[in-house]
């Protein structure tokens, strides 16, 4: 029998679950995606000659303010006091990959507010290449990593251990 979804109450409405019992522990989550493009234009990001500015600089930018305002976003996602959020790309000839790393010391996880970051970063992407290449994709947005809480330790395995990039 599945577990019971604890967003919902006994009569099948929304709720947020109650945290305020947990005590506070150290959490990390670890997210990925990455945004599809023609060549072009991951060139054209890797030289820095996109119209808009400097993609990769806004878009971690972006996705550190979307880590930090992910329960404004996610109607049952608790706010949380967010200690770090670190941000990185990895370019490659046909997408860009995008790896958030969000910690905090609290009584829920983070994992939402790697995976917001993460696709913020790339929504910012999109945006900025979108003049040079309206067939991009965004996809592949996946937990990789999470650690801290009742839960302990979730690590995703890669499809392809070769794609695996570890960035």
């Amino acid at each position: 029998m599945p577990e019971r979804l604890t967003h919902l109450d006994p009569l099948g409405r929304a709720r947020m679950v109650d945290v305020t019992p947990k005590d506070p522990s150290h959490r990390r989550a670890v997210a990925r995606g990455r945004v599809y493009m023609q060549p072009e234009t991951t060139a054209l990001v890797a030289r820095g000659a996109v119209g808009k500015g400097d993609v990769l600089n806004v878009a971690r930018v972006a996705g550190i303010q979307a880590a930090k305002r992910t329960a404004d976003l996610i109607p049952l996602c608790h706010p949380l006091l967010v200690g770090a959020v670190l941000v990185n790309f990895h370019i490659d000839d046909t997408y860009i990959e995008i790896e958030a790393h969000v910690d905090t010391v609290d009584r829920t996880g983070v994992e939402m507010e790697a995976l917001t970051a993460v696709t913020v970063a790339a929504l910012t992407i999109y945006d900025m290449c979108k003049s040079a290449d309206r067939s991009m994709t965004i996809g592949d947005v996946n937990l990789w990593e999470k650690t801290g809480g009742r839960s302990g330790t979730y690590r995703r395995q890669p499809v392809d251990p070769e794609l695996d990039l570890g960035i």
